[in-house]
């Protein structure tokens, strides 16, 4: 199925065409079109165009409306103001857009993929080996899941990355005490829960660490085991080893009730990239990038200076000879473009380490490893908040676990959906309360533009009323209530009737979809999506209220007010799908 020319870009091709017949020795020239309040569309460029041309702009708007075609798609055309364009779409055009987008038996609503795919590699998700999730991890897996989503949706080849924190000197403590109680990490079932995993681990973390803090003998051997594990020997990796397995019997956990897929092959921790990092240092060193500075391996910048006036170094390689996470992420730089072939690299990464990150890329750069054909960027995101505008702690001031917030979560919505659910059995009532749940906290992420801190409040994210993902979930499931209902009636277009005004309004803003799926993808910004899909339900309840759908006055019209009910529906399940929401049929 070939992608569905959209209503603003048929008039923009028809404006676009009568601005060059008027003014030919312009060029091609954009007409600036936009939604308006005032007409359907409005343009807008014809006054940057006159004062360009030294033209006057209400005469060169005249000379365009009289080049333009009209007709088919564009009813009316009048000049407004000091030359502004205001443009109204036929009723036809509308209707056979929308069944043209309708048609596409790919479920795609006709947007398009891109014409010249990518390879973007996306790093997120990144939780820590025998550590607990907590809300600060929420973002980076939320945000990155759906930008992952958008790319692939466009066409985009798009590889996974979680780059989970699984090496470093606090494996030393954990290694020894597991050499000294072998029987720690031992499974009596043959299948133990997440939650029985993070138990084990934090069980055995507090008594390395009580151990390691009151006696120095012990100190000593994880001291010389950390040793051991970087110089790769076999008995300590095989140790290391079930602590990254247990964790991901975790981490699994967690991502399943977050209702996403995390795929084995897509962890590549930052000991995937021991190997390589002896070779990053001699790389940087010998192209002069780096340079030592009182033993360590440094790289410095002109525009990096601390509060004293000194210049504040990446320090790659620590004067002792231990790598520090920058060696880790510049040889994650060098296998994404030169194995992996990447022409985009996005970290979505706490907007806390925007220093570290900018030196990173930095000295990427003037390695050569990045050039003009291949991007980094990070896609820096806030704080969560408590309702008190402070970092969301717990009243004891910890951290909150992930799994504690979203069982919440899940309860809250529970709750609400057993109030409203007429016919739903408690199986039901359980799975939508997951689903209206876990689509609460996540939309109450991506709504907000992500380097923004965001309150979590979960009376807010619950609510049916206001711009929540509850609200865009019984949208959808009230038309596949009305959709049941119709009987013998079916969603048919008819584009030879006239449109009700709230008609038109849902029709055009359906047909936007697509524009606003490649803007959120271009953008990486999940929020434009998620202010178009709250729009879109919002025109929808207006459309409701004002267009009987079964009890239209004629079978036509009857077939096309269900035929507008499901586009939008299709709409809001796909838009939904792409920020990772279900949307049960039934609520």
């Amino acid at each position: 199925m070939a992608s569905v020319t959209s209503l603003s870009d048929s008039v923009h091709q028809r404006l676009a065409a009568a601005l060059s017949a008027a003014l030919p020795q312009a060029g091609s020239a954009d007409p600036l079109l936009r939604r308006s309040d005032r007409a359907d569309f409005q343009a807008n460029g014809i006054l940057a165009l006159a004062k360009k041309e030294k033209a006057n702009p209400r005469e060169l708007a005249t000379q365009v409306v009289s080049r333009v075609e009209s007709g088919e798609v564009i009813k009316d055309i009048e000049v407004s103001g000091p030359g502004f364009l205001n443009i109204t779409i036929t009723d036809r055009a509308i209707v056979e857009t929308l069944a043209a987008r309708y048609a596409d038996d790919t479920g795609r609503l006709g947007v398009p993929q891109a014409q010249q795919p990518g390879t973007t590699v996306i790093d997120y998700a990144q939780p820590n080996v025998a550590k607990e999730m907590h809300v600060g991890h929420l973002r980076s897996a939320v945000i990155g899941d759906s930008v992952m989503r958008l790319l692939e949706f466009t066409g985009e080849h798009v590889v996974r990355r979680h780059h989970i924190g699984d090496w470093g000197t606090q494996f030393g403590m954990l290694i020894q005490y597991l050499e000294e109680h072998p029987h720690e990490l031992d499974h009596k079932a043959d299948e133990i829960s997440g939650e029985e995993a993070m138990s084990n681990l934090d069980r055995l973390y507090k008594a390395a660490r009580k151990l390691f803090d009151a006696d120095e003998e012990f100190k000593t051997r994880a001291r010389r085991r950390v040793v051991d594990l970087q110089a790769g020997d076999p008995q300590t990796l095989a140790t290391w080893q079930k602590f990254v397995d247990e964790s991901k019997i975790y981490f699994f956990s967690v991502f399943e009730k977050l209702d996403m897929e995390i795929r084995d092959e897509d962890i590549v921790g930052e000991s995937g990239y021991n190997d390589m990092l002896a070779e990053t240092c001699r790389l940087l060193e010998e192209s002069g990038v780096a340079v030592r500075s009182e033993g360590a391996l440094c790289v410095f910048f002109d525009d990096i200076k601390g509060p004293d006036g000194n210049p504040v170094p990446l320090i790659v390689q620590k004067s002792d000879g231990g790598y520090g996470y920058a060696a880790t992420d510049l040889s994650a730089i060098r296998d994404r473009v030169f194995n992996l072939k990447a022409n985009n690299i996005i970290y979505v990464v706490d907007a806390r380490q925007s220093l570290h990150f900018k030196m990173v890329f930095e000295t990427a750069r003037k390695a050569g490893w990045l050039g003009d054909d291949v991007k980094a960027y990070q896609l820096a995101f806030g704080t969560v908040l408590g309702k008190d505008g402070k970092p969301f702690k717990t009243r004891e001031g910890e951290t909150v676990r992930l799994v504690d917030l979203l069982d919440e979560a899940i309860d809250r919505a529970s709750a609400v959906v057993r109030e409203k659910a007429q016919d739903l059995s408690e199986e039901e009532i359980a799975e939508r309360g997951t689903q209206v749940g876990v689509g609460a906290v996540k939309y109450a992420d991506l709504s907000t533009s992500a380097n923004r801190d965001y309150k979590f409040d979960l009376d807010q994210m619950v609510s049916l009323n206001g711009d929540t993902s509850v609200y865009l979930q019984y949208a959808y499931a009230r038309i596949q209530s009305i959709l049941r209902k119709a009987g013998a009636s079916r969603p048919v277009a008819h584009p030879e009737l006239e449109l009700h005004e709230a008609e038109r309004a849902l029709g055009l803003h359906a047909d936007a979809c697509a524009a606003t799926v490649a803007e959120a993808a271009t953008e990486y910004a999940p929020h434009k999506l998620a202010a178009y899909l709250y729009q879109l339900a919002s025109l929808y309840t207006t459309f409701y209220d004002k267009c009987p759908v079964l009890k239209a006055e004629t079978p036509e019209q009857i077939e096309n007010r269900l035929f507008l009910c499901d586009v939008t529906a299709r709409t809001l399940h796909q838009g939904m799908a792409l920020l990772g929401i279900r949307t049960p049929e039934r609520l």
